[in-house]
């Protein structure tokens, strides 16, 4: 399959089953959004950073609550989690989804602002792909992503997301730098593009950092 990121929480995942949109953003989140085609959007939560469905061609199933749905043929599982650590008392709460391509698993934490409880853990242990924000102030900062990077065992690869850009320098949140000086096989990929097969994925955990669409 091949992952893009567009930029803040947007990744395009387009694999032989589907082709999936994460947290498509409003004109307002000040990166490049080139004309997509998706099957599916999943929406972690209703900020106008993460909601944008509307940007997407075509009429794409649209995946935004916790529990199990299938929606053109894949499988999805939402998570319950809240957008802050008071319990969504600051910013609502957020859904984390996971789901399986090409025999991969993945999940995309949204908004995660919390640390992951026993029962978030238990339903991610499968997990071998995991897009996370690690920029804090609005989701989990680099000390909580990389505790729950290492804490999740079939994990294969990390994708950093939700962090500081040259687009976003005003932004109250930090770069991935912070994040990639805890985390060991850190790799820079130079691009906002990458295929993963089954095959390819690494034996041990690795951090992948993407560049911005």
């Amino acid at each position: 399959m091949k992952i893009k990121w567009i930029g803040h929480a947007c990744f395009v995942i387009g694999a032989k089953e589907r082709r999936i949109v994460t947290d498509p953003f409003e004109k307002d989140v000040p990166y490049d959004f080139p004309k997509i085609v998706a099957d599916v959007v999943t929406v972690s939560h209703e900020h106008f950073d993460h909601n944008a469905v509307h940007r997407i061609v075509g009429d794409p199933g649209v995946v935004r609550k916790v529990g199990e749905e299938t929606l053109n043929g894949i499988a999805f599982h939402g998570i319950g989690s809240y957008h802050d650590n008071e319990g969504g008392k600051q910013r609502g709460k957020n859904v984390l989804f996971a789901y399986t391509l090409e025999g991969i698993r993945l999940a995309h934490l949204g908004d995660l602002g919390a640390p992951l409880d026993d029962a978030q853990r238990k339903a991610l242990k499968d997990v071998e792909v995991l897009f996370i924000p690690v920029g804090g102030h609005f989701t989990i900062d680099a000390k909580q992503a990389a505790e729950i990077a290492c804490s999740l065992p079939a994990l294969r690869v990390v994708i950093p997301m939700h962090f500081r850009t040259e687009r976003i320098g005003d932004w109250p949140i930090e770069t991935v730098d912070p994040f990639a000086e805890m985390m060991d096989n850190v790799k820079r990929i130079g691009g906002s593009e990458v295929l993963i097969t089954r095959e390819t994925l690494p034996e041990s955990l690795e951090v992948w950092i993407l560049d911005h669409a």
